[in-house]
């Protein structure tokens, strides 16, 4: 799993670490049953929040990497939320599905579709190249 994330060898000191996000790492963070479960705690977390969409994201973001996301990538990530949400609106079997992943389960006061689109966009602010491994 190390070589995924292209860890040193245990028989070299590595002084400095090499930044990386390759698709193997993406893939197995993406579908890390740790990172799923963690995406959607901090997807409950926003949503408890009595806060605008991009507000809620701007939350989850700055809680991740210990910045507020520039414009771009504010835009990025409300056209990922969006995006997830028509996905789920129309497939509520799927967010059902998806918030089965790990042992602790969801608070059920939120609407489910909402927390699904949410997990998928927190799961990919922390599968950020920043989020993994910091500078």
């Amino acid at each position: 799993t190390m070589l995924v994330f292209d860890a040193s060898a245990r028989e070299q000191c590595a002084v400095r670490e090499t930044r990386t996000n390759t698709p193997l790492q993406a893939l197995n963070l993406m579908n890390d049953v740790t990172y799923l479960e963690a995406a959607r705690f901090l997807a409950e977390k926003a949503l408890a929040q009595p806060m605008s969409a991009r507000e809620r994201l701007v939350l989850a973001f700055r809680t991740v990497t210990s910045r507020h996301p520039d414009r771009d990538e504010l835009r990025r990530l409300e056209t990922s939320l969006s995006t997830r949400l028509a996905h789920f609106q129309n497939r509520p079997q799927e967010a059902a599905q998806l918030l089965l992943i790990g042992e602790k389960r969801n608070r059920a006061d939120l609407d489910q579709r909402e927390l699904a689109a949410y997990t998928m966009v927190t799961s990919l602010i922390l599968n950020l190249d920043e989020s993994i491994t910091r500078p």
